[in-house]
């Protein structure tokens, strides 16, 4: 796990700075903080920044090939890299390393490009191929490892973060046309970033730089299945379902330094850790964060799966005071707007961890691959309801309406998610779709932005425009391509990177194996989710093995009491702050969403917290 960046200067006689690559290399150290490195070949630098994991004397980088032709920066970890290197070995290949990234860079030699194709792990790499004097990029299937790039100066420029295109001497220009998107989603979706002329790479996407320019290249996509084609035999899937994610865990557990998991109180930390404790022959580090608020808090569910598989288990908590800190974090490491809180607890976890092991297994991905989310059970719900009276489907949510009038606080909250079930039942996938991503009321969003200026990407239009690749005819399908490839990448990969990198600890994430994703997209969805049931397949496998307590439990998520904290006395000079983000939003709709929150009418935590995300980034 490390970071990386580079230059590529097209004008083939201009040598690289190496002063400037050193600064760019320095800007992400906490990425590598046990070694750097570089490589300069005339008007090409490549930076590097060391966590050491994996053979730990010999992996040092740049790593070139016993040619000297080839020369690789490597983010990430192959996880099936004994089996490639075995099969490389067989094939005439020469090693002098046992590094995984030495396994890419004879990979790259044996099959080009395709090379990618038989990698099982999380990646960002960039590989100089000075014959062809071409750069070679490459992020992994899903978008584990992050991947910038833009071009500035007549020069490429790439980094795992995009403080290092900055470095370089990237305008820091505001793409004030994504500002919608993010009021939606909470993040930049790729390949936008909210800097103009700054990109992310997609995943299971490569570039190659050359002379020439710029070329993009999608080497990989899900499994294209009709929706009549999906598997339904149960005892089959089950089994092989188990099979995988087993095996997925034993291959995440190669390390030569100490490692742990983030165990949350849910089902799918929990089933990691209850594998990890099969194959481990010693206690598994586990480490949980906290909240003094009850609805929040998973510290009992967690130490209910420590006592039942005998962990070494660490606890922490997190206070309203932590705010302030947590804000600063958050900016300095996503560097692009980035609004989901549950940033907070996994940058606690990830300090709380690295200060005992220097590698985690975490259940991240596993609502994307199982179709666990809520909204799942809401789309099966809307295909039954749609079917409805008209009159029935009209008065039940207004009905529902006026007795949440007379209710606040938890109560109402539940009543309003009911509600908006029923409403958005009645609408058709993409429209819905909208409603469910949105941590505040779609008409509410689009008045903030009534008054501000410049053209915008509207989400309908970017929604559409996703939607409109999808294979799947069936919304439940099409559901489960969304998250797959926009928000999976976009949030929850992206919060993990950066927050476990900013603490310098490694993250894998068992349930993102190629293997698993490619079968269970494959899945017919009664299979995934008997009745109304979340996570079947889950439950019926790994699952046994836990508590019962748990495997009863509503599911919570990884969120923060940000609407109790806003409640605080001591949080009303700083929501008074809002006002003043310079994105030109509407302050009458600003006072509604705040008024709302703190009254306990409605629950926009989360979206509160975007706004002061978005004010920080405008006033860095």
């Amino acid at each position: 796990m490390c970071g990386i960046t580079g230059i590529y200067h097209f004008d083939r006689d201009r040598a690289v700075d190496r002063s400037r690559l050193g600064r760019m290399t320095a800007s992400i150290a906490h990425r590598g903080p046990d070694g750097e490195g570089f490589h300069v070949d005339r008007n090409v630098g490549l930076g590097h920044r060391r966590l050491t994991i994996i053979d730990l004397d010999t992996g040092d980088q740049p790593m070139h090939d016993r040619s000297g032709r080839s020369t690789i920066i490597f983010n990430g970890e192959i996880y099936n890299y004994i089996e490639l290197r075995d099969e490389l070995k067989a094939l005439g290949r020469r090693f002098i390393t046992g590094s995984d990234t030495e396994v890419v860079l004879q990979a790259y030699g044996e099959w080009g490009e395709a090379c990618q194709e038989k990698l099982n792990g999380m990646w960002a790499f960039a590989l100089w191929d000075s014959a062809k004097r071409a750069l070679f990029l490459s992020r992994d299937r899903i978008g584990e490892k992050p991947l910038y790039y833009a071009v500035h100066d007549e020069t490429f420029l790439f980094g795992s973060e995009i403080k290092t295109i900055l470095e370089y001497g990237h305008p820091r220009e505001a793409n004030t046309s994504l500002l919608e998107l993010y009021l939606f989603f909470s993040y930049i979706p790729a390949p936008h970033t909210f800097f103009k002329g700054i990109r992310q790479l997609r995943a299971g996407h490569s570039l190659t730089v050359s002379e020439e320019g710029v070329r993009e290249k999608k080497y990989w996509d899900l499994p294209e299945t009709g929706d009549d084609a999906m598997f339904r035999d149960r005892t089959a899937v089950y089994g092989k379902f188990e099979s995988l994610l087993t095996d997925s865990v034993r291959i995440r557990m190669r390390s030569d330094v100490p490692y742990g998991a983030f165990l949350s109180g849910g089902l799918d930390s929990s089933c990691i850790v209850a594998l990890m404790s099969q194959i481990s022959d010693r206690p598994v580090e586990t480490f949980t964060i906290g909240f003094d608020e009850k609805a929040f808090d998973e510290r009992p569910l967690a130490r209910l799966v420590a006592e039942k598989f005998d962990t070494s288990h660490h606890e922490e908590r997190i206070a309203p005071e932590a705010f302030d800190e947590a804000l600063d974090k958050v900016h300095h490491h996503y560097d692009d707007l980035f609004g989901d809180s549950s940033a907070i607890p996994t940058g606690h976890v990830s300090k709380y961890a690295r200060e005992q092991v220097k590698m985690v297994l975490t259940g991240d991905g596993g609502d994307e691959v199982l179709s666990g989310y809520t909204i799942y059970q809401g789309e099966k719900f809307a295909g039954r309801y749609g079917a409805a009276p008209a009159p029935i489907r009209t008065f039940l949510p207004a009905a529902l309406a006026t007795v949440a009038r007379f209710l606040s606080g938890a109560p109402r909250y539940r009543l309003n998610r009911a509600i908006n079930v029923f409403r958005s039942s009645s609408l058709d996938f993409e429209e819905r779709l909208i409603h469910k991503v949105a941590f505040a009321d779609p008409p509410l969003i689009r008045s903030l932005l009534e008054n501000a200026e410049g053209d915008r990407i509207g989400i309908r239009e970017f929604i559409s425009d996703v939607m409109g690749r999808c294979p799947y005819k069936d919304p439940f399908y099409r559901l489960m391509y969304f998250h797959l490839k926009i928000s999976l990448p976009g949030d929850m990969l992206t919060k993990v990177d950066r927050m476990s990198m900013a603490h310098s600890l490694e993250a894998r994430v068992p349930f993102l194996d190629p293997r698993l994703i490619e079968f269970m997209t494959r899945v017919h969805k009664d299979v995934k989710m008997e009745r109304f049931e979340r996570k079947s397949v889950l439950r019926r496998t790994v699952g046994r093995r836990l508590p019962a307590r748990l495997l009863r439990a509503r599911k919570k998520g990884f969120g923060v009491p940000l609407r109790e904290w806003f409640k605080g006395k001591e949080f009303d000079a700083k929501l008074r702050t809002l006002a003043d983000t310079g994105l030109g939003l509407n302050e009458r709709a600003l006072s509604a969403i705040v008024a709302d929150t703190v009254s306990g009418k409605k629950d926009y935590g989360n979206f509160i917290w975007m706004l002061f995300v978005a004010r920080r980034w405008m006033a860095p």
